[in-house]
């Protein structure tokens, strides 16, 4: 027999507007912390045992805030708005401050990719003042390292993924584009190793796991397109992932690399085996397009959770396939 649909184990409520991006920082300390941006430009830091917001940051006026990620450890967050700035906020002893901020030049909703390169170092790849244009930049002195613009026209960069492979050349970054390409970059080199046809929509969304060097990326389309990085560093399709209804906001692996999620503009959370991208559950709580989705950082196995931020300006948060069992 199947199992029934799950529900949450509890939502946030606060935030007063859609819920754009979410990121967790489980693992740097005591209390687990999840931070999310809203689209009336605040970030909340939600604290995970009282499940209420400890602190609200403002810094983008008012935009939206896309993306988020911590740099360095809990303490150093980073931020990016619709107001084209990327912020540097200081999180130590209970502060918030503003410490520096970036501007992007970018309109469009692409989100930055961050590279922790080593202690309080890191390059930041993000979109430019021109549509096609990934900008990579040196954290924390922001020093321009290079600037990769596609020879074909493309259109606007929509979203990125920058990583270090263990061995080969580095960085490497994938770049999906508004004509619903994919393309993988060689940062040190500035050039372009391989090149995917994945979609026939923009590409708003993609996710990708290193180790085992495949990948999946979402658009306004009815499926998933499902690809891999084979030895040569090309760019290969695989099997479509079929999806009930079309448009996917955001997609994540999990980091033990056992499921995938996805955010749909039916307002559901589906949850598929990352092996085998076989549909495993349906979420449904939300009552609007739910845009974000993130695993938590937990060093317990057993206290991984989901979390889902919706237009309904909730955060679901999930307890799910924890045994790792059924999710082939």
């Amino acid at each position: 027999m199947s199992r029934p649909p799950p529900s949450p184990l509890y939502t946030l409520r606060g935030a007063g507007a859609p819920l754009n991006t979410l990121h967790f920082s489980c693992d740097g300390g005591d209390p687990p912390l999840l931070f999310s941006g809203s689209g009336k430009g605040a970030v909340h830091v939600w604290n995970l045992n009282t499940r209420r917001a400890e602190k609200v940051l403002e810094g983008h006026s008012g935009s939206s805030v896309i993306w988020l990620d911590t740099f360095q450890s809990r303490e150093s967050l980073i931020s990016q708005g619709r107001d084209m700035r990327v912020c540097l906020w200081d999180l130590s002893e209970g502060r918030g401050l503003l410490l520096d901020s970036l501007f992007t030049g970018s309109v469009g909703f692409c989100c930055c990719g961050l590279l922790q390169t080593g202690p309080g170092a890191g390059l930041l790849a993000l979109p430019g003042g021109h549509a096609e244009e990934v900008k990579v930049v040196e954290l924390p002195g922001k020093t321009p390292v290079c600037s990769l613009v596609p020879d074909a026209k493309l259109g606007m960069v929509m979203c990125l993924k920058l990583w270090q492979p263990d061995s080969g050349p580095g960085p490497l970054l994938l770049a999906g584009y508004e004509d619903g390409s994919l393309l993988l970059w060689d940062v040190s080199q500035r050039s372009v190793l391989s090149r995917l046809a994945a979609h026939l929509e923009p590409v708003m969304c993609l996710t990708f796991d290193p180790p085992t060097g495949r990948g999946v990326s979402g658009s306004s389309e009815n499926s998933l397109s499902s690809w891999r990085l084979d030895g040569q560093l090309n760019l290969q399709a695989q099997d479509p992932v079929p999806l009930v209804n079309p448009g996917v906001s955001q997609l994540c692996v999990r980091q033990d690399g056992k499921i995938l999620a996805s955010a749909g503009w039916d307002h559901r959370v589906r949850v598929f085996g990352w092996k085998r991208l076989r549909p495993l559950a349906v979420l449904q709580h939300h009552t609007d397009m739910v845009l974000s989705v993130a695993f938590s950082d937990h060093p317990d196995p057993t206290h991984r959770l989901l979390a889902a931020g919706s237009k309904d300006r909730r955060i679901s948060l999930w307890s799910i396939y924890n045994d790792a069992s059924h999710t082939g």
